[in-house]
Order: structure tokens, then sequence, then C-alpha cells
């Protein structure tokens, strides 16, 4: 049976001024037209060829030898190329574009970025996309435990944490006790997996390792004073979210990181304060 969405292998019935007409093997159902600039120069009837089956401006089965960027479950990274009322417009490879309708859209993305789109065939028979794509992504994924992956962040959930397409085709998490702000929906990352679960779905981290993170960590707050009158106006005892919002790690990280300062002699940490401590 002929659908939208498909890359099928059908033979020609008949050729005709503007292309040919193509049909499936038992030369039952409907036939859909190959337009002629797309027909090999030796072509002939009952031969047989690959297309992909989409709908024409008027709605209407119509068959290419392009390969689009993307096929009907499938998952794609796809350029916006025009934003609408009704909607975004993707180039999927082909003359027509796909249409992204505000419903499927996780957040709002501008005309000339790139979202992460999976293809469907809406209730009635057109294409469409949708950037929902939790359900395409496969479960059976090729890493094992600390391998370093990447991907991109599809969206983001405060009880979850960030959904991340690992290569744009598994289904990985980055938990919220990990996720601190640092990457927001759209984002490219690279991350470590820390654990596979039972049905497939990989936990994710964009953090090294403790003993590796904590000099990165070290750094960052201490670039951070330097470009704030050498001081932060709370101490490792703040609240969790004020340190969140600030570096973007978590309390426990924070507090390491001070450690690794005061450690190496660079701070002091006063009542309710820290400050860099001046290098003689």
């Amino acid at each position: 049976m002929m659908e939208p969405g498909r890359i099928q292998k059908l033979k020609i019935a008949r050729i005709v001024r503007q292309g040919a007409y193509l049909c499936e093997e038992d030369r039952t159902g409907d036939e859909v037209l190959l337009p002629g600039k797309q027909l090999p120069k030796d072509a002939k009837p009952g031969d047989e060829i690959e297309v992909f089956i989409y709908l024409d401006s008027s709605d209407r089965l119509i068959a290419t030898t392009t390969r689009p960027l993307i096929t009907e479950g499938e998952v794609a990274r796809l350029k916006i190329r025009e934003t609408t009322k009704i909607g975004a417009f993707l180039d999927m490879g082909l003359e027509r574009d796909l249409l992204l309708p505000f419903s499927e859209q996780t957040y709002r993305a501008e005309e000339g970025s790139y979202v992460l789109a999976a293809m469907y065939v809406d209730k009635s028979g057109r294409l469409a996309a949708t950037m929902k794509v939790y359900d395409y992504l496969s479960k059976d994924p090729p890493y094992r435990e600390n391998d370093e992956v990447q991907g991109i962040v599809y969206e983001i959930s405060k009880n979850f944490g960030a959904f991340v397409a690992v290569d744009e085709k598994y289904s990985g998490l980055i938990p919220a006790k990990e996720y601190n702000g640092e990457v927001k929906a759209g984002d490219l990352v690279s991350a470590r997996v820390t654990r596979i679960l039972p049905d497939g779905k990989l936990d994710l981290s964009i953090r090294k390792k403790a003993y590796l993170q904590i000099n990165d960590d070290a750094e960052k707050i201490f670039s951070y004073m330097t470009l704030n009158h050498g001081r932060i106006a709370f101490t490792d005892k703040a609240d969790p979210e004020l340190i969140k919002k600030t570096f973007h790690m978590s309390k426990a990280a924070f507090k390491r990181a001070v450690g690794h300062l005061l450690k190496e002699g660079r701070i002091r940490i006063g009542e309710s304060y820290i400050e860099l401590l001046r290098q003689s």
C-alpha cells in the first residue's frame, strides 16, 4: 500500500507526457506520478524504481527519486526555513517543506536555526513533524558505562532533567540531580554515560568524574571572584538554589571546589563571604 512518508520500490506502469505513473508489484491499488524530471532517461514500463512518496501542494500523492533528509518514524536535525501563524516549516531536502505545528513544538526556535524532529502522518494523512521525539528514539544503544557520547538536548523537565537524543537516535537523560542549568533545549552536548537502564535508556552526565571535575569547578569559582572584586557574597553553606543560579553546579560540587581552593591557599572563608587571598 502506497503511503506518504516512506521510501518504496514501485514499478513503472505507464509513461505519459508529465512523467511516469508508478504502481505496486501486484498492480492493484492507486498509481502515483513520478514527474518527468525525476524519470531516468532509459526508463520503460515494468522497470522497478525506488522512490519517496509524499503529498504535493494540492495534497495529492507524488513520488520523487530524491532521498529526503527524514522519513516517517525517523528523527533528524532539520533547519527551520520559515515560521508562520500555524507553525514552522522545516527543510526536509525536497521541493516541499515539512510543517512543524506549534502544538508539536517543545520550545520556540527561530527561523534559520536547527531543531530535532520526527516525521509522522497526521489525522488528515499529511506529513508533519514533531519535536516530541521521546517515543521515536531507540532503546537499544551500543554504548557502555563511561563511554563519551554526543547528543542534542530536545526538552527540559524540572522533575526529570534534560532529555538528550544521543547521536540523534538513542534515548538519553541528564537526571535532574545532575542537571544544573548548564544547557538548554537545542544545545549540542558532549556527555558521559553513567548508567544504562534495563529498558535501554541512558543516564548521562555532562560533568567529568568528581576527581577530574573539581579542578574545572575551582577555576570557574576563582575566575568569578577575580571578575567580582575578589569576593563571593555567600559561603559554601549557602542555599543550593543560589549556588546553582550563580555557578551552575550543585552544592556538593561547590563545596568540593571551595575546599580545593582553600587547601591551595588561594581563598579564605568569612562568616558570610568568600574572598581571594592576595598572592605575595
